[in-house]
């Protein structure tokens, strides 16, 4: 079964395709992983990529598209979780063509539903950490050293520039233009799918494989 996962910035993407990856055997791509190695390795792409997303807009269409087709390919022949792409209804009819010619299918569209209050307040919250990539939130999982990574060790815990308060609406606003209508797309196609992603991690999860039939 190949999935995509989608929904405003911070529904919960990542952190459930972490999951669908450990438990269930996924090969998660995620767009924002593939542009943070090229902004670790500060490769062309990686810096013109971070201009755009600096500012909470999204990555040309051609330079994410790319990126994808080439890490489908890497991965040939394993079920896949899209995290991040298409964000919109140009890049999700770009992903069909993409699937066809591969002879691939996009079996299901899963929506995390998070209303935007709830979105603010874990973007603003959430820290990262530089090295291996744990994910914590100064309220509801805070280091247990403050600053150090409970996971690695690392000292290297930051927040992203992207999840600043200033930052944070221009990306909301920019999802609700481009990305929400992705909704009615896969609703058209039946490969729709909504989850309430409000509740502990364990409980969407648990939403999600009973809707992927699991």
């Amino acid at each position: 079964m190949n999935i995509l996962i989608f929904g405003a910035p911070g529904a919960g993407k990542g952190t459930q395709s972490s999951l669908l990856v450990e438990k269930m055997g996924f090969h998660h791509i995620s767009t924002g992983d593939l542009f943070r190695a090229a902004f670790k390795n500060n490769t062309e792409l990686g810096q013109k990529a971070k201009s755009f997303v600096d500012q909470g807009q999204l990555v040309p269409d051609d330079i994410t598209v790319s990126m994808v087709e080439e890490e489908l390919d890497r991965i040939d022949g394993k079920s896949f979780i899209l995290d991040g792409f298409p964000r919109n209804l140009a890049q999700a009819e770009v992903l069909k063509e993409m699937l066809s010619k591969k002879n691939k299918n996009l079996d299901k569209a899963v929506f995390l539903a998070v209303p935007n209050t709830l979105l603010k307040n874990r973007l603003t919250g959430r820290r990262l950490c530089k090295d291996c990539g744990a994910v914590y939130h100064v309220e509801t999982k805070p280091t247990s050293k403050e600053g150090i990574c409970d996971s690695c060790g690392s000292n290297k815990i930051y927040q992203r520039t992207d999840d600043k308060e200033d930052v944070i609406q221009a990306r909301l606003d920019t999802y609700k233009e481009n990305t929400s209508p992705l909704i009615e797309y896969y609703k058209n196609d039946d490969q729709y799918v909504e989850i309430d992603g409000i509740g502990e991690t364990e409980e969407v999860f648990e939403r999600i494989k009973i809707a992927l039939g699991s």
